[in-house]
Order: structure tokens, then sequence, then C-alpha cells
């Protein structure tokens, strides 16, 4: 019975570590995205380089920082909508974006785009 206890106790063992490098692999790859999201709420890139495009958006008296992420995603000025709204929960304009129509560029980041919104009436922005 030596000889079956060994074997036993040889494929617990190889059980045991592919249970614990399949842990660690997906442990590294949730870490690894999570990091990646995080990093992406404090240096998210405009979406083109140079002059880009003037896109008009309409903000409405009830949208809120999700629906406005998701009509900026879908006209292409933004990559991702769930960054956009934590970008703007943290942003000093917090709540402050106003109705009205804006002209708003894919060469602007995220946070110019909310600042832009969060400025009813100012030259840069806001079309009558």
């Amino acid at each position: 019975m030596k000889a079956g206890e060994i074997i036993g106790s040889f494929v617990e063992s190889i059980i045991k570590i592919v249970v614990a490098i399949v842990i660690v692999m997906y442990v590294y790859k949730w870490a690894t995205a999570a990091y990646d999201f995080g990093y992406r709420i404090f240096t998210e890139e405009p979406m083109s380089v140079g002059e880009g495009r003037i896109i008009s958006v309409e903000i409405t008296e009830d949208a809120t920082a999700k629906s406005i992420g998701q009509m900026l995603e879908d006209r292409g000025l933004i990559r991702d909508k769930n960054v956009f709204f934590l970008q703007e929960l943290l942003s000093e304009y917090h709540g402050d974006e106003k109705p009205g129509i804006y002209d708003l560029n894919t060469a602007m980041t995220a946070d110019e785009m909310i600042a832009i919104m969060a400025h009813e009436g100012e030259e840069e922005g806001e079309t009558e």
C-alpha cells in the first residue's frame, strides 16, 4: 500500500500546484485590468491628436453623467463611458453640467469636455 499512498500524495500535490497556478493567473489578470482602468481615469488621452473633429452634442435638463458618457461614446468623443463617469465623479465640476448644445472636439480630453459643459454661455463650447 505504500506505493498507492505515494502515488495519491503525488497526484494531490500536483492538483494543489495547478490550482495555485490558476488562482495566481486570475489574480494577475484582474489586478492588471483594474490597474489599467484606474490609470485611464487620470491619464485618458483624447480620441485624436491635432485638430480633431468638431461634434455638436445636446445635453438635456435630465441628463446624468452616465447618459452623457454614453452619448459621448456613441458620438466618438470618448473611448469608455465608465471611465468618463468616474472622471466626472472625481472632477471639480461634478454635477455642474448645464443643459444646452455644445461643440466638442475629438482632440479634447474628458476633463476639458466636462469643463465646457459645466460653464453655460462661455465663449468656448455652447452655441445658441
